[in-house]
């Protein structure tokens, strides 16, 4: 029976409902929370309301699809806006579904789990996630057997590093430097694990994977960190077949994706999957013991 999960983030308000590993609806909506947060400090009332009203939608879908089991998660702008409270009241007095909001370390288990289920490999083999959201970027080592052990997150995403530094169309090379050295600066105590493979999951990096191919690497990212620093995102979007709103945020994920691999010293692979994944996951393993 299906089981599902709407996803609060800084750039989209998303939904997944599946049967086991196969999705029966998927829905996503952008309202740029994160903007908002970077900008202002908190989320304004119009907001609250269009975003209660986009993930009560959300949920109805779901239930008329057959749902059995479905949570709403509210990611960092539930924990970045100085009224994130009044962002869970707003969805939780709309919704149908339970509604609640993820610290940063269970972001990182979730979006950990999602990409360890779809990627295969050996059970007892030490993993990176890195996940690059709106808002916040996690990264979480551990193994299939064991799970996340280790977890690390910063308080700056795609969309937030966008608004502080990058938001020129393009963006150029200086405003690259300096969102560079404000990632450096957030990462300056980050010591991860060994690791022997890492992977990226989110929309950046499955974004980036279209314009230089295969895994993340440093030439890679560097090339396309480049590329992004001085093309237009008009010229992006016709050139990549980029979603616009993904377009307009790509050369801060490619900056963090950057620093946040030259950290861990090994190539990414982009997979597929990451926290809705990794949250249905979870409500599917809940409701089968609670059977």
């Amino acid at each position: 029976m299906p089981v599902g999960v709407v996803d609060v983030g800084s750039n989209t308000v998303r939904l997944l409902l599946a049967r086991g590993a196969t999705p029966v609806l998927s829905l996503r909506e952008t309202l740029g929370l994160g903007e908002c947060v970077e900008r202002l400090g908190r989320i304004p009332e119009a907001k609250l309301h269009e975003t209660a009203a986009v993930v009560a939608s959300f949920v109805d879908a779901a239930w008329d699809k057959g749902a059995v089991r479905l949570e709403v998660l509210i990611t960092s702008p539930g924990r970045q806006a100085a009224n994130g409270d009044e962002l869970l009241e707003a969805i939780r007095s709309t919704s149908s579904a339970p509604v609640r909001i993820l610290s940063a370390e269970e972001e990182g288990r979730l979006a950990f789990a999602g990409a360890i289920a779809a990627s295969g490999g050996p059970g007892g083999r030490q993993v990176a996630v890195v996940d690059v959201g709106g808002g916040s970027a996690q990264v979480a080592v551990g193994s299939r057997r064991a799970g996340a052990d280790w977890i690390r997150s910063i308080d700056l995403g795609s969309r937030r590093l966008t608004s502080r530094l990058l938001a020129g169309d393009p963006p150029g090379p200086d405003a690259t430097a300096a969102a560079r050295a404000e990632v450096e600066r957030l990462l300056d105590d980050f010591r991860p694990p060994e690791q022997r493979t890492v992977l990226a999951v989110g929309g950046s990096a499955r974004a980036l994977r279209r314009i230089v191919g295969g895994r993340l690497g440093r030439s890679q990212l560097a090339e396309a960190t480049e590329i992004l620093a001085r093309t237009p995102s008009t010229e992006l979007i016709a050139r990549y077949d980029l979603n616009p709103q993904r377009a307009s945020t790509l050369a801060a994920g490619a900056v963090i994706l950057t620093v946040l691999q030259q950290h861990l010293g090994t190539p990414m692979k982009v997979v597929r999957a990451g926290l809705r994944d990794g949250a249905v996951l979870r409500l599917a393993d809940e409701r089968r013991a609670a059977a």
